[in-house]
């Protein structure tokens, strides 16, 4: 049961065993697995409550809930009403299993969405927030292949790559998944409304372990990417940093058994350290969809394989969500311009600029020392 039809005194339970300051995740499974569902545990004698967790934890428990948690009761209740909205707990058979190979699964998840999406087979998606133009494409070229494929892509919804792959994933049968550091009820960044409304729209889902109206807060990103890389079949890192979140999650990947791939790119960019670290470890080089598949012969397509083909222009409507606001002319195809080499007509296409006016700007970038001009009309940075 994940609608408004729960029993309200079982929500009232799970909500305050989960949204109770000072409750871990590793204190809530002790607490379940002494006494069973969480109405039993409330019943508790104080007594009982300390052996089965720490004293601070039986306290809390044995009295009255405070006002705030009363107040978050109250808001998941009214949340609940709405179409849509789930309570998925560990006790329920929508709960993922997949996501018990953590060593502390969340006990609750709040879906905005379809929740069944969580029990479909999937594929993470991670990467740079500041990524370049090329991280972009390519995510876009694997979340496409993905989805066309039937598969659900996973990303955190976050600026760049995780922007880019959802967007793309939004036309194909598979869809994707939104695993926020949020409150479901809050979407972060800002910018990104109208994505998450498309990701529900469209048969999606926004997802957290995180109680109604909480705030994005840094330690929550990290507990965020242990349930995208739990979620996945594998992930697939585009573009990061030597020091990054997307390695977190590429790492708590490979702890529990999933696959793990990179895409590898310029020696010269600081974006493809990551990457490269990765598949120094052991992450799967890949350069297509194709390889991905490669590793899971379940999970390909048949017939005409969507993942060799190149998919379908991102429709303005998707680009508008990744897009910031437009530089000046040589920042715009600064910003295009990635050490891949790149066709003019993926940069006029990447910049909005005519043909003439990105020949005049690649040529001074050229000058400077910038820019290198390569052989069928393709450029790439040098610095």
């Amino acid at each position: 049961m994940t609608d408004s039809t729960r029993d309200p005194a079982e929500v009232a339970a799970w909500v305050r065993l989960t949204a109770t300051p000072g409750i871990s995740v590793q204190a809530g499974r002790r607490l379940l697995a002494a006494f069973g569902l969480p109405q039993a545990v409330l019943a508790q004698d104080p007594a009982r409550l300390r052996d089965a967790a720490e004293p601070a934890v039986a306290r809390v428990l044995a009295a009255p809930p405070d006002a705030d948690v009363s107040a978050r009761i109250d808001r998941t209740l009214q949340w609940l009403d709405s179409p849509g909205h789930h309570l998925v707990t560990m006790g329920d058979a929508a709960y993922p299993a997949r996501l018990l190979d953590l060593a502390d699964p969340p006990l609750v998840l709040y879906v905005n969405g379809q929740a069944a999406r969580l029990q479909a087979p999937s594929l993470g998606i991670v990467g740079a927030r500041h990524a370049t133009a090329q991280g972009v494409r390519n995510a876009q070229t694997f979340a496409s292949a993905f989805s066309d494929a039937g598969l659900t892509v996973v990303s955190g919804l976050a600026l760049g790559i995780d922007a880019a792959a959802h967007a793309a994933a939004l036309n194909g049968p598979g869809g994707t998944v939104a695993i926020v550091g949020t409150g479901v009820d809050i979407v972060y960044p800002a910018r990104h409304h109208k994505l998450a409304h498309q990701i529900v729209d469209t048969g999606g889902a926004i997802v957290s372990e995180f109680p109604l109206g909480t705030p994005g807060l840094p330690n929550h990103f990290p507990r965020r990417n242990r349930i995208i890389a739990a979620l996945a079949r594998g992930v697939l890192v585009v573009e990061a940093a030597e020091r990054s979140g997307s390695l977190i999650t590429a790492r708590l990947a490979s702890e529990i058994g999933r696959e793990v791939f990179a895409i590898p790119g310029s020696t010269h960019a600081e974006l493809s350290r990551g990457c490269h670290k990765l598949i120094r470890q052991g992450a799967k080089l890949v350069e297509s969809a194709a390889d991905v598949f490669e590793e899971f012969a379940d999970l390909a397509p048949t017939g005409a394989s969507s993942a060799t083909r190149t998919p379908a222009r991102t429709k303005a409507s998707q680009v508008s969500v990744l897009a910031t606001p437009q530089p000046a002319a040589a920042d715009a195809l600064g910003a295009a311009l990635a050490y891949d080499p790149v066709t003019l007509d993926a940069l006029c296409e990447g910049t909005g600029m005519a043909a003439e006016a990105v020949s005049a700007e690649l040529l001074q970038l050229e000058l400077a020392g910038a820019a290198e001009r390569l052989p069928g009309n393709r450029f790439r940075r040098l610095a």
